[in-house]
C-alpha cells in the first residue's frame, strides 16, 4: 500500500522530461486545434462584417481580440512570476486581516499555517472534485517556512486568480454582445416608423395648431410648478419599463435632429444613422478600460467577510441603471416642456431643440460611460457567482447566505434584460439629442473621403511650412501674400474637418 501510494505521488509530480511523448503531443494537438478553430471563427466573422460594410462591428471584434490578447498576457505573467511570488515571504500574522472567509480555529502556529494552505491545497467544487496543488508548490513554500514565514500567495491561489480574470473578461464581452443584440432587436421596431415617414409625401398647407393639440405634448407635459416636476420624474421612472419610446417620441425627436443638423435633407434616414452610431458606441462598451480594471481591484479588496460588499455590487449597478433610464426618459419630458413654455401655437409640425444642456454636466457621452460601468459590474457579479459555484461550491462562505445569492442572481438577470430592452434603445435615440452629431452621419465611403481630405490638407500645410522655412527670408510682394492666404485657407479647412469628424 505504501509503495502504491509512493508511485501515485511520483506520477502526480512527474516532470515533462519523464512524460511519454505521445501524451505531450496529444495534449498539445488538442490545445492547438481548439485555438486554431477559435481563431478561424473570429477571422470568418471579421470577413463577413467587412463584406457587409459593418465597420463599427468589425472594429468591436478587433477590440475583443485585443482584450483576449491582454488576458493571455496577464495569464502568462502570472505563470512566469509564479515562482518569484512563492519567494515573497510575509509574517503569518499578516494573513489574519481582510479575509473573505473566517479561518478555521486550530491550535498551534504550525497548525494555523497548515490550515491556511490546506484551504488552497484541496477545494471542493460542484461535482465534489478534489484538486491538488500544482507540482513544485511544496518546494517553493519551504523557502518561506524555513524563515518562519509564509508565501504571500499560494500556487493554487494564483491559478484560481488568473482563471477568474479570464472568466470575468469573457463574461463581460459575451454579455455586452447579448445586450447590444437585444438593443438592436428592440430598435428594429422603429424601422416601420421610419418607412412610414419616408413614404409620406404630404405637401399640403401647414395648419396652425395649439401646442396642447400635439400628442407629444399631451403625453409629456402636464403643467408647471414643483408638483408637476415631481410627477414628471415619477412618470419617467415608470415609463422606462413599458413603451420607453413611442411613435410620437421617435417622429418628434427625428424631426428635431434633422432641423438642427441637416435642415436641407428632410428625408434623411434617421433610423440608419442611429444604428450606425449605436454600433460605433458598441466598440467602446465591449472593451475593458483602465477604470474598469481599477473597479475590479477595489471589489477584490473589499470582499471581506462581514462587510457584505457582494450585496452592494449587485444592488448599486441596478439602482444606477434605473437612474440612467429615468434621466433619459426625463430628457424627452424636458424637450416637450421647453416647446410648451416657448410657444402657444405652432404652424406645421412640432420641432424640438436638441441641446447638451439636457444632459448631466452637459456631456451626452457620460450616459455611455455609466452604461459601460453598469454592464461591467453586472458581468463581474455573474462571473463571480459562476466562478465561486464551480470552484468552491454553493455552500461556500464567500457565496453568502442562499437567499442573498438567489436575490443577487435575479437582480443581475433583470439588470441585463432591462439594459438590453429599454436603457440601450433609449440611449440610441436620446444620445442624438445633443448639440452635435456623430461621424456616423456619413457612411463609410464619405467618412473615409473626408478623413483622407483632412490628411492631405495637413500634409500640404507641413510641406508649405517647410518650403517657407527653406526659402527664408520670405519673398516680398504678392508671392508672400498668396502663401499666407493658402496657409490660412488650409488651416480653416483642417479645423472645419476636425469639427465635422
Amino acid at each position: 500500500m505504501a509503495g502504491g501510494g509512493a508511485k501515485a505521488g511520483d506520477a502526480a509530480g512527474m516532470e515533462l522530461e519523464y512524460t511519454p511523448t505521445w501524451i505531450v503531443a496529444a495534449v498539445c494537438s488538442v490545445i492547438v486545434l481548439i485555438s486554431l478553430l477559435f481563431e478561424r471563427m473570429l477571422h470568418r466573422l471579421g470577413k463577413r462584417l467587412s463584406k457587409s460594410r459593418r465597420k463599427p462591428l468589425y472594429e468591436a471584434l478587433l477590440k475583443v481580440k485585443e482584450e483576449l490578447m491582454l488576458l493571455g498576457f496577464i495569464s502568462l505573467l502570472l505563470n512566469v512570476f509564479q515562482g518569484a511570488t512563492q519567494r515573497i515571504c510575509v509574517r503569518e500574522s499578516a494573513m489574519d486581516h481582510l479575509l473573505p472567509c473566517p479561518r478555521p480555529q486550530v491550535r498551534g502556529a504550525g497548525a494555523r499555517t497548515a490550515a491556511h494552505y490546506g484551504a488552497t491545497v484541496f477545494t471542493g467544487g460542484v461535482m465534489g472534485s478534489v484538486r491538488r496543488l500544482l507540482a513544485g508548490a511544496g518546494a517553493s513554500s519551504d523557502y518561506c517556512f524555513k524563515k518562519g514565514k509564509v508565501p504571500i500567495l499560494s500556487v493554487e491561489a494564483i491559478h484560481q486568480l488568473h482563471i477568474f480574470i479570464f472568466v470575468l473578461a469573457v463574461t463581460h464581452v459575451v454579455l455586452s454582445a447579448v445586450t447590444i443584440i437585444l438593443g438592436i432587436t428592440q430598435t428594429r421596431n422603429w424601422r416601420h416608423w421610419e418607412q412610414k415617414i419616408q413614404q409620406n409625401n404630404d405637401s399640403g398647407p401647414q395648419m396652425i395648431k395649439h401646442v396642447q393639440e400635439f400628442k407629444f405634448i399631451q403625453n409629456h407635459f402636464k403643467g408647471h410648478g414643483k408638483r408637476w416636476k415631481i410627477f414628471g420624474w415619477m412618470r419617467s421612472f415608470f415609463k422606462q419599463f413599458y413603451g420607453s419610446v413611442t411613435e410620437e417620441d421617435y417622429t418628434t425627436m427625428r424631426l428635431g435632429f434633422i432641423m438642427k443638423h441637416c435642415r436641407g435633407h428632410p428625408k434623411f434616414n434617421f433610423y440608419n444613422y442611429m444604428n450606425r452610431a449605436l454600433e460605433a458606441d458598441f466598440k467602446k462598451v465591449v472593451g475593458i478600460s483602465w477604470y474598469l480594471w481599477a473597479l475590479l481591484m477595489i471589489f477584490l479588496l473589499l470582499n471581506v467577510h462581514g462587510w457584505y460588499v457582494y450585496i452592494w455590487i449587485s444592488v448599486v449597478p441596478f439602482i444606477l441603471l434605473l437612474v440612467v433610464g429615468s434621466k433619459m426618459e426625463h430628457i424627452i419630458t424636458e424637450l416637450a416642456l421647453e416647446v410648451a413654455q416657448k410657444h402657444t401655437a405652432i404652424e406645421g409640425d412640432l420641432v424640438v431643440a436638441p441641446s447638451d444642456d439636457f444632459f448631466w454636466f452637459h456631456r451626452p457621452k457620460l450616459v455611455l460611460l455609466l452604461i459601460h460601468i453598469v454592464l461591467f459590474q453586472n458581468a463581474f457579479e455573474i462571473a463571480f457567482f459562476f466562478w465561486l459555484l464551480v470552484t468552491y461550491g454553493f455552500g461556500s462562505c464567500i457565496m453568502g447566505k442562499p437567499a442573498y445569492v438567489i436575490a443577487r442572481l435575479v437582480i443581475s438577470v433583470i439588470s441585463q434584460l432591462l439594459c438590453g430592452y429599454s436603457t440601450l434603445p433609449l440611449y440610441a435615440i436620446i444620445s442624438q439629442m445633443g448639440s452635435s452629431f456623430k461621424k456616423a452621419m456619413f457612411d463609410d465611403n464619405i467618412s473615409e473621403g473626408i478623413a483622407k481630405w483632412a490628411q492631405n490638407a495637413r500634409r500640404r500645410k507641413r510641406e508649405m511650412a517647410t518650403n517657407m522655412g527653406d526659402n527664408s527670408p520670405v519673398a516680398e510682394g504678392n508671392g508672400g501674400v498668396v502663401q499666407m492666404t493658402n496657409a490660412r485657407r488650409d488651416t480653416a479647412m483642417e479645423q472645419g474637418t476636425a469639427r465635422l469628424i
